[in-house]
């Protein structure tokens, strides 16, 4: 049966597609004028035109990992990296096992425990970080990357709540089959349902590695020894003469979890979809 598109139901169609092409432009805009300064052949940020470098060059990127003096931004992107993947290992676990925990078990807190953690969760993080930092300091933790490691894998489970949800759209049959056939409980999570929860475990690992990849204020309190700053924390002290280089420095950090999300973004969509059906 064809459909009949009236002058309204078009028109409609073109405001629409109008505000999101405007939108799109508006949120692209600073990454396309990120994109050009990092180009920039003078670095300086008081020689553009307008919105754009006067000139054109590689050599910025070049120097980003060449000229490691002043700015050593080879060894932040390493502390990044460290600090990102045992961080992201180590906070998946958690959050995996307390998701699962306050999924398939019932136990006297249970209820309490997790509207605690709900009413926790609305709070921004900033508000606790005097206390982190007093507690860094008692157990001599300051300067030192594994601190960082320690606070973000800790905080973690504290966001369960999506994981939670999707394992309870696992059908209890499963897990009742799996009993009768005298399955324990390490068994049936590891056999039954990790392998039934790939969407929801590559979504975890996703957000639990970008968290510290891209987080400043933690690093930048605990850590005051210029070769453990990570990449966010060393690209705010560039000067302004440097610009191009933070813009370098800024395109290089985000392009590998922009192709990490992208390609995994199909079970991402699906870990998302499924937790959120039941809380």
């Amino acid at each position: 049966m064809k459909k009949h598109i009236t002058v309204r139901g078009a028109a409609d169609a073109v405001l629409a597609y109008a505000i999101l092409i405007a939108a799109a432009f508006v949120f692209f805009f600073p990454v396309l004028w990120l994109i050009l300064a990092s180009f920039s052949s003078t670095g300086s940020i008081y020689d553009f035109k307008g919105f754009f470098p006067s000139g054109y060059s590689l050599e910025t990127f070049k120097k980003l990992f060449t000229d490691t003096a002043m700015y050593d931004y080879p060894s932040w992107l390493k502390n990044t990296l460290f600090v990102s993947s045992l961080s992201c290992v180590i906070g998946t676990v958690l959050v995996i096992l307390t998701a699962y925990t306050m999924s398939r078990f019932r136990f006297r807190m249970r209820k309490p425990m997790m509207k605690t953690t709900l009413v926790l969760s609305m709070f921004p993080s900033f508000m606790g970080m005097t206390a982190v930092y007093l507690i860094m300091v008692n157990f001599g933790l300051i300067n030192k990357l594994l601190s960082l490691v320690l606070i973000y894998s800790a905080g973690a489970p504290m966001g369960y709540l999506v994981q939670k949800g999707y394992f309870d759209t696992i059908n209890n049959s499963i897990y009742e089959a799996a009993k009768i056939d005298g399955a324990s409980n390490p068994v049936v999570f590891t056999r039954i349902t990790l392998p039934l929860s790939t969407p929801i475990l590559v979504y975890t690992a996703l957000t639990s590695f970008a968290w510290p990849w891209s987080d400043f204020i933690l690093p930048n309190m605990l850590l005051k020894n210029r070769d453990l700053w990570t990449v966010a924390v060393g690209l705010t002290h560039m000067g302004e003469t440097e610009f191009s280089r933070f813009a370098a420095g800024a395109i290089f950090i985000a392009v590998p979890i922009v192709i990490l999300y992208f390609a995994l973004s199909r079970f991402l969509v699906a870990g998302v979809s499924d937790g959120a059906i039941k809380g």
